[in-house]
């Protein structure tokens, strides 16, 4: 016969987190996710879910009445809308300029699709000209893009811009604001996005397992007129929408405690409002990076498209940036990340989401930053920070 297993309680470390995600939770949140379990067809908890439709379409900046939160995380979310949307040999346009991007692609390929795409450096936005000549190109049905590149720390401007070239071609604007949703501008409707999906554990401090996701009538015609049925039966917004909407069909089992947190954190944005919030988020990360410049670190995005939410700071040369994040956490329980994909190595991903952007975090990781860099011998002086 086995042993039982150590059951030891755990003892979960406290952190500073400031890495791309998650973010520190909001005490609110935690505080909602601690109450008593509802089922999923309990009245009460049918008023949740109306609640959290309800301020996601506030969040979202949106009228859509296809606004829900799908039962998993942002990668499952954008499952759901490329899985959705897509069907065989449909053509996504799809950024070749980030991570996200990439796998953007690799699951509309999953879902049948035929992947074009519109090219930029990592590190920098899409331009206008360039998703025109991928349009006249390609003719694609569907353009993603990817509003806050978490990989690269870069915001994508002129999105009414791109917006406009996709429905000249009568093609579905599909846009990822997993690190933007409620930390940086985002006005769905305005702007022209037929879809978009967010993330619960990015600058909504809340925790993963129930991501949001809207779409107008546009893209719920298509998803309604689809030949052929999705790929996936668990993300099949047809029928999940049937609980959701006014049927209230059972599709699968909604995990209540994390509705309940992302209710919480969705009141909170709306008692912030979400231009405060905005602002927040714009002069806390603000202050971090001039405070890092000031320690002779670069940003490595231009300010016109910097992300607030997520910034990435060039590794100077003779600095081991994994050390940097090591001694961080071992000294300071702090957490940050290195470069992904192509930058990896290159730079540190700084997260200033949500719970985590308040100026005593910064202070924190400014002081830590410094002693990490002292630690390998690295000057830091009084750097004069970009106008």
């Amino acid at each position: 016969m086995r042993s039982p297993p150590d059951t030891s309680e755990f003892d979960t470390p406290s952190r500073i987190l400031m890495g791309p995600g998650p973010s520190m939770i909001a005490p609110r949140v935690l505080r909602a996710m601690s109450t008593q379990a509802l089922g999923y067809m309990d009245p009460a908890f049918l008023e949740i879910m109306d609640d959290i439709q309800e301020l996601l379409r506030y969040t979202f900046q949106t009228d859509n009445e296809w606004t829900l939160a799908t039962s998993g995380t942002g990668t499952a979310a954008m499952e759901t809308a490329i899985g959705n949307l897509i069907e065989p040999g449909d053509t996504m346009l799809v950024p070749t300029n980030g991570y996200f991007g990439d796998r953007m692609g690799k699951i509309a390929r999953r879902a049948g699709g035929d992947v074009v795409t519109v090219d930029a450096p990592w590190g920098e936005p899409l331009q206008p000209a360039d998703v025109a000549a991928a349009f006249d190109e390609h003719q694609p049905d569907v353009f993603g893009f990817i509003h806050a590149e978490t990989s690269t720390g870069v915001r994508q401007p002129n999105v009414s811009e791109m917006t406009d070239i996709a429905h000249d071609h009568d093609a579905l604007v599909l846009a990822d604001c997993v690190t933007s949703l409620s930390g940086v501008e985002l006005r769905l409707d305005e702007w022209g996005i037929d879809a978009a999906y967010g993330s619960p554990q990015k600058c909504l401090s809340c925790t993963p397992g129930a991501t949001p996701l809207t779409m107008n009538d546009r893209a719920r015609e298509k998803v309604l007129n689809r030949e052929t049925d999705t790929g996936s039966w668990y993300l099949d917004l047809d029928l999940v929408m049937e609980y959701w909407g006014d049927e209230r069909n059972y599709h699968h089992t909604a995990p209540t405690t994390n509705f309940y947190g992302l209710r919480e954190a969705l009141r909170l944005v709306a008692e912030e409002g979400l231009e405060n919030r905005w602002e927040r988020h714009r002069e806390v990360a603000g202050e971090l990076r001039e405070g890092l410049q000031r320690l002779g670190l670069d940003p490595a995005a231009e300010k016109e498209y910097w992300l607030p939410s997520l910034n990435t700071i060039e590794v100077p040369d003779g600095v081991d940036d994994t050390a940097v994040i090591e001694f961080l956490m071992q000294e300071y329980d702090i957490e940050i990340a290195s470069g992904l994909g192509d930058l990896e190595g290159d730079v540190w991903r700084i997260g200033c989401m949500g719970y985590s952007a308040r100026r005593q975090n910064v202070a924190c990781l400014l002081t830590a930053m410094e002693d990490a860099l002292e630690a390998q011998n690295f000057d830091v002086g009084e750097t004069p920070i970009e106008a």
